[in-house]
């Protein structure tokens, strides 16, 4: 195992430094590299134990879902609105229509055509965002579109892994996939709420003891925890990690975590993206040149497609939507992620795994062009079609038309009740599952059975009581309540009717339970179940514990986003107002080496020279609001810059053009300490250390002088020179005082 590894990193790291001096994608290397050193390549050394690679190669995707999680944010989705959604649903079902299709048209098992809309149906968000920052193009306002609508992609992939999981193991069928589905919500509401409770608690008061060593072990532990309780329930490892990674991006500490955890992700996803390399077989792909020439061109046309009419349906303008649609003309990570299920399931053929790399490793090499390309299709587009029909179709997308504020009274106050009684019913059904598997047992072992029932009902009752009351009168108050209760009295019998509703939900669960432990009538049952809902209605000190438990859950939620508004790494508010006059914020990182670095803004003169506003500058944890010229600029300050496309993308290049170059010699630069006897035509003698331009003329530092003791004496600044004095000089060893001795 050691043998084999040795040879994937040596292998990976030395390629992936040509791929970097190639400008290409790393993960390419990688994939070139797996080829190299897989069993098909004759002439190379080769890995003998493919069965440890794909262990380690299931641990980097699970590390890679974690770090993807970590990135991943439940608040930025729903901020986000209807827009990307609405792109993200009509991109993927288009894509993965054309992919079944071909997938029949060239004559492949209808398991392979499914696998095959999957995998193509993603675009690489690790692909996009590196041809985005090598193209200059990273601050354009169309770049963050899409990077909006892929975060919602990589979210939709998880899902739609799960779903072919289910496939592959011969759930096909509508309730057995609406089960699936879910599942899948079931799992992530419940963990999601139990992780807010627990994790920023236990960080919050663990802090002053959390070193970063803690810090990784611990999060590296929970992924791992997580990904064992997602295995069990069913679902894969990879799954629980994205869970646990987007449970602590809610977390404070979620910075600093994708930081420390980065170094090891990056050595598993190394491996994985080896074994993807692997199974690449050149006999293969000779065999299937005609399928892969297809599916290439399938996706560049129908991102190109597709995409555009996806962006163009959530609301974008055509020259928008086509620079987002033509920059997702590729397939990545989750292609191979998907491919590898499909082929542990043994449900998808040999061929299509080298097919799919084949298909992602020239997609991403074309991608730079495809986003090139954009601009001119649509001026093609423009030529050829009038100026009204370009109208018509940029007012295409979604209407915005305001609805009365009744009707946004009543939708408001419907979510709100529907997400807590989803919420707490979700909450209710695990405590009563976990108290009816494990701690009914339990009594019944120790107790009669009447007792241990009676027990267990009565505790099951009152570990969901929060549950129940919450779901009950949560929202029963509210300003949205309260408003629609004295506007108008035909609007009371449907509040009442909410009330009610969440009344017979939450008798339902208590009859479950009383009916599971008992063998009473119905009726006897009914009435039970309704006078403990009345006593946990009427319940005040219930009430307060509720909303206590609500207040502590949404503190935990928001910790991360106060923390961002202290420290000022949150976008100002009025940001989106900007967008309808062609301009927006960007952020800027001043380099480490730059130029910049030490000089004030009125120096600079970003305003002249490139057109933009600098509107707040962050330096670790303060934050500086419209600063002066007299504003000085530090390496790693975080700008905050307001200005065009094209103002941002000259801006951009110039920060990373204008830095201090890198040493090229330097063995030259190396220091040593000398010993220098002052000889007649030294230019030290006669002048003070003061006047001498030691430091500034020779690059040199004296350390002392010698005089016959057995210790160095300082120098005094007035001290003169004379011939005959010992010193002892620190400089760099192609300075002229040095290289003048060899001692």
């Amino acid at each position: 195992m050691i043998n084999d590894l040795a040879l994937i990193l040596i292998v990976a790291s030395v390629v992936t430094l040509l791929f970097k001096w190639l400008k290409q994608p790393l993960v390419l290397g990688y994939i070139v590299a797996g080829f190299l050193v897989s069993p098909h390549m004759p002439y190379t050394a080769s890995v003998t134990e493919l069965a440890n690679i794909h262990v380690w190669s299931d641990i980097g995707v699970m590390f890679l879902l974690f770090a993807l999680g970590l990135e991943f944010s439940f608040k930025k989705i729903v901020k986000m609105g209807m827009a990307p959604v609405i792109a993200v649903l009509t991109i993927v079902f288009l894509m993965m229509v054309a992919g079944i299709w071909v997938g029949f048209l060239l004559g492949w098992s209808r398991m392979d055509c499914i696998f095959l809309g999957g995998m193509l149906c993603m675009s690489s968000t690790t692909i996009i965002y590196k041809a985005f920052d090598d193209l200059g193009i990273r601050q354009h306002h169309f770049a963050s579109l899409v990077m909006s609508v892929l975060i919602m992609e990589d979210v939709l992939a998880i899902v739609m892994m799960v779903m072919l999981s289910a496939v592959a193991k011969g759930a096909i069928g509508g309730s057995v996939l609406f089960e699936s589905v879910f599942s899948i919500a079931f799992f992530l509401v419940l963990w999601f709420v139990v992780g807010m409770f627990c994790l920023p608690w236990f960080l919050r008061k663990t802090r002053k003891l959390m070193t970063s060593e803690t810090l990784v072990v611990l999060s590296l532990g929970l992924c791992c925890a997580m990904a064992v309780i997602s295995t069990k329930t069913g679902f894969s490892s990879a799954f629980g990690a994205f869970v646990m990674g987007s449970i602590l991006a809610e977390t404070v500490e979620a910075e600093k975590i994708a930081k420390l955890v980065e170094p090891v992700k990056n050595l598993f996803g190394a491996i994985f993206f080896v074994s993807v390399g692997m199974l690449v077989d050149p006999d293969i792909l000779v065999e299937y040149a005609l399928p892969i020439i297809g599916l290439v061109l399938t996706i560049l046309i129908g991102q190109a497609v597709f995409g555009s009419f996806g962006f163009l349906l959530s609301g974008q303008t055509l020259r928008n939507a086509m620079r987002c649609g033509f920059s997702m003309a590729q397939i990545g990570e989750f292609a191979f992620i998907i491919a590898s299920m499909g082929l542990s399931h043994g449900v998808i053929s040999d061929f299509l795994y080298p097919v799919v790399v084949a298909v992602s490793v020239v997609t991403t090499f074309l991608t730079p062009y495809m986003i090139r390309a954009a601009e001119p299709s649509y001026e093609f587009i423009e030529r050829h079609l009038s100026k009204r029909a370009i109208r018509r179709i940029n007012h295409f997308g979604i209407a915005s038309n305001k609805t009365p504020t009744q009707d946004t009274l009543w939708s408001s106050l419907l979510r709100q009740v529907f997400i807590d009684t989803v919420v707490c019913s979700i909450l209710s059904v695990t405590c009563i599952a976990l108290m009816l598997n494990f701690f009914l047992p339990f009594c019944r072992s120790i107790l009669p059975l009447a007792w241990a029932n009676g027990l267990c009902g009565i505790a099951t009752i009152l570990l969901i009581s929060p549950f129940i009351s919450m779901m009950i009168t949560k929202k029963n108050n509210s300003e949205e309540f309260k408003q629609l209760w004295t506007e108008s009295r035909l609007n009371r019998p449907p509040l009442v009717f909410t009330i009610l509703v969440r009344v017979v939900i939450a008798l339902l669960f208590v009859f479950y339970v009383v009916e599971y432990l008992t063998r009473f009538t119905h009726a006897f049952i009914f009435t039970l179940a309704l006078g403990a809902i009345a006593c946990m209605f009427i319940s005040r000190h219930l009430k307060k514990g509720t909303i206590q438990m609500e207040r502590m859950f949404l503190e935990n939620l928001r910790s991360r986003e106060i923390a961002a508004q202290v420290e000022g790494r949150v976008r100002p508010l009025y940001e989106g107002k900007l967008l309808d006059r062609a301009i927006h914020i960007s952020e800027l990182v001043i380099p480490a080496d730059s130029k910049w670095a030490g000089k004030s803004l009125a120096d600079l003169a970003l305003g002249s020279r490139f057109g933009v506003h600098v509107s707040s500058i962050t330096r670790g944890h303060q934050h500086y609001n419209i600063p002066g010229g007299n504003f000085i600029v530090f390496p790693l300050d975080n700008l905050q810059v307001i200005g065009n496309d094209e103002q941002l993308t000259k801006l951009s290049q110039a920060a990373k053009s204008e830095v201090i170059p890198e040493l090229v010699d330097i063995e030259n630069h190396e220091m040593k300490l000398r010993q220098i006897i002052v000889s007649e035509d030294s230019p030290l003698v006669g002048k003070t250390l003061s006047n001498s331009g030691l430091r500034q003329n020779h690059g040199c530092m004296l350390v002392g002088i010698e005089k016959g003791q057995e210790h160095l004496s300082q120098v005094d600044p007035s001290h003169v020179f004379s011939v005959g004095d010992i010193l002892w000089v620190v400089g760099e060893k192609n300075s002229k005082l040095i290289k003048g001795t060899n001692k």
